[in-house]
């Protein structure tokens, strides 16, 4: 692996763990109504773009960082829509 896609991982570690908190507390206390349901929508479509991206480049780091964080925030997002 090269000191490039290290970084990369390294960054996608990051950037995807800090997430979990929030999906955590989330799930803890059913409380949504601080986030922004357009904010969640758009990240979501961002995250999708960035996997396709990822997936179109070849590149692992972005591939499992944006499939992870898809996860996650599709959890948002939908405790979002459901307890609003």
């Amino acid at each position: 692996m090269s000191p490039t896609e290290i970084l990369g991982f390294l960054a996608a570690v990051c950037t995807t763990a800090s997430f979990v908190p929030q999906v955590w507390h989330i799930l803890k206390t059913r409380d949504t109504r601080a986030l922004s349901l357009m904010m969640y929508l758009l990240f979501t479509v961002g995250v999708v773009l960035w996997l396709v991206y990822g997936i179109m480049i070849g590149s692992a780091p972005v591939i499992v960082a944006n499939s992870i964080t898809l996860v996650l925030a599709l959890v948002i997002l939908i405790c979002k829509v459901r307890w609003g």
